[in-house]
This record gives structure tokens, C-alpha cells and sequence, in this order.
């Protein structure tokens, strides 16, 4: 039979239990209102600016005597102000995407190579440098992109022009200078640490049996990466691109300082001229009146969207890849 102390002991036990699970859930209630609330606050923060852009807008664009959308020229200081953003959104996406074009394979095969091919001891100093390079200040990247790239990459710009002139992007005569192409350039390089780090840390999470499944088969190291490791960090490495591209699109001295302003929308990205969002509210901010900062606001607002939709691109894609992580 059961003795007196074993029931009173086993009642003390059971009750201990059931406020341990009723703290659990108590905790788990708070965690889950926690991370709501901070969700909710992430999504007010952002409408809270997109109404502020708005509101700040509304006066320029009501002075407007152009079209905001498909004008190309700037004079939102002029009397009667007239100013567009066609030109400001082409220069924007080409140089961000070209500098994503440009910055991606290297990034990958510099986090290939360190995660599967160096020796431990040169993979952590590789991966030390890369990670450095994020920590440099934009402007150092302008200064070095305007005083030694402008000045240097004749000979690459002329070989461009001449063996690949037949694609317009590669065509013009008066190619050289501070152009797109150069801005790019840079752009592709300030974004490298980012893309590299990321990805480099997404194959390193491959599962070991994954790997060792495909050596067992017989598999060498590059059917290995090509068969178990980029199908598994294939939405890592789109994210990373993401912010790569965020990182690109928003940049602003350093883009500020290699392009040079000519009025026009121009496909030949080797010839000088080109101008961004980020790049134009820069320059004339300071010298701005009302309706022309106003103005300033406003194109901020369409960089804004663009970089809205651009997440929200890459966050789709993300998702349809998700079975690659599983």
C-alpha cells in the first residue's frame, strides 16, 4: 500500500509541474505577443514613412509642369518648375543591375573557395579581408572609383567598345569618362562583401550527410557543390543578392562622385553621363528651395517603391525555392 508521504510527495510533484507548464505557457504567450507587436511595429514604421514621403510630396508635385514620370530633365528649382524622373530611375536599376551582373559570380566563387577548396588557415584570412571590405567607408570607394578607376580603365572601356560595340550597352563614340559602366564598377564592388559573406555562410549550414552522400557515390568536390550544396543555398544566395542590390540601389556618394549629370537617358553605358536617385538628391539638395527639395522627397518616394517591390520580388522567390532548404 501507499503510504501517506509517497501520496503527499507525488501531490507536490504533480502540482510543481502544472505551474512549470502554466509558466511555459505564460512565456510562450508573452514571446508570441512580443513578436507580433514587433511586426506590427516594423509595418507602422513603414507606412509612418511612406506618408511622410507622401505628404512631403504633394506640394511639388502639384507645381509640377512636366510629366513626373517621363520627363527626363531636372529643374524642379526652375520658375515654372519642371522635373522628371525618367532619367533618375534608368541610371538607378542599370547600375544597380549591372553591378549585381558583375558582383555575384565573383562573390560566389570567393565563398565556394573558402567553404570547399582553401586550407583552413587561408579561408579565415580570406574571409577576414572580405568582411573587411564592408566595413570601408563609401566615400573612400568614390574617391578611389574617381581618381584611379575614371583615370585607368581606358584600355578595358576601349576593348568593350571595339570587340563588343555590335550590343548597344557597349556601343558610342565618345566612350571613356565618368560613365555608368564606371559606377557600376564600384557599385559591384562595394556589394561583393555582402553576396560573398552571406553565401559563404549558407553552404557552410549544408547537412554533412548531404556532402558525404554525393562522395559516397562517387561524386568529385565540383558534382558535390553542383548536386548538394548550391541546390540547398539556392535561396540563400538569392537573398543575399537581394541585399546586395539594396545595398546598390540606395548607395550615394560614392555613385555621386563617378558619374558625371548629362541630361538624357542614354543605353551606352561606356560613354560619360548618368545620374541616380540617391546621387541627385546629394548634389542639389543644399541648394534647393521648397518645391525643389519637395521634389527631392518625391523621387525618394519612388526609390522607395522600387526598392519595396524589389524585396518583395526576391521574398517570392525565396519562398517558391523554400523545398531547397528542407
Amino acid at each position: 500500500m501507499t503510504s501517506i508521504d509517497e501520496v503527499q510527495s507525488r501531490a507536490v510533484g504533480a502540482s510543481r509541474n502544472r505551474r512549470a507548464i502554466s509558466t511555459g505557457r505564460r512565456g510562450d504567450k508573452v514571446f508570441r505577443g512580443a513578436a507580433l507587436g514587433s511586426g506590427i511595429f516594423v509595418l507602422v514604421i513603414m507606412g509612418a514613412i511612406a506618408a511622410f514621403l507622401i505628404w512631403k510630396a504633394i506640394p511639388a508635385l502639384q507645381a509640377n509642369e512636366g510629366n513626373f514620370l517621363t520627363d527626363t530633365e531636372w529643374r524642379a528649382n526652375g520658375d515654372p518648375p519642371r522635373f522628371g524622373i525618367a532619367q533618375l530611375a534608368f541610371g538607378t536599376i542599370m547600375s544597380a543591375f549591372l553591378a549585381l551582373l558583375m558582383a555575384t559570380p565573383v562573390a560566389i566563387g570567393i565563398a565556394l573557395f573558402i567553404s570547399f577548396y582553401a586550407p583552413r588557415k587561408l579561408a579565415d584570412g580570406l574571409g577576414f579581408i572580405v568582411d573587411l571590405l564592408a566595413a570601408v567607408p563609401s566615400i573612400i570607394y568614390g574617391l578611389w572609383g574617381l581618381h584611379f578607376l575614371v583615370m585607368n580603365a581606358d584600355p578595358v572601356i576601349e576593348f568593350l567598345n571595339t570587340y563588343l560595340g555590335w550590343f548597344p550597352l557597349f556601343a558610342g563614340e565618345n566612350v571613356g569618362g565618368q560613365s555608368i559602366f564606371i559606377g557600376s564598377v564600384v557599385l559591384a564592388i562595394m556589394i561583393l562583401p555582402i553576396v560573398s559573406s552571406i553565401s559563404r555562410e549558407v553552404f557552410l549550414q549544408v547537412p554533412t550527410p548531404h556532402i558525404e552522400a554525393a562522395q559516397a557515390l562517387g561524386a568529385t568536390r565540383w558534382e558535390t557543390i553542383r548536386l548538394s550544396v548550391l541546390p540547398y543555398g539556392r535561396s540563400g544566395v538569392i537573398s543575399a543578392m537581394m541585399l546586395g542590390l539594396g545595398r546598390a540601389l540606395g548607395e550615394t556618394v560614392a555613385i555621386a562622385l563617378v558619374l558625371s549629370t548629362v541630361a538624357g537617358i542614354n543605353w551606352h553605358i561606356l560613354e560619360p553621363g548618368g545620374n541616380t536617385f540617391a546621387a541627385n538628391i546629394v548634389r542639389t539638395f543644399g541648394e534647393s528651395g521648397d518645391i525643389g527639395r519637395s521634389a527631392l522627397i518625391a523621387s525618394g518616394l519612388v526609390l522607395f517603391i522600387i526598392t519595396m517591390i524589389v524585396n518583395m520580388a526576391a521574398r517570392a522567390v525565396v519562398s517558391r525555392r523554400k523545398e531547397f532548404t528542407e
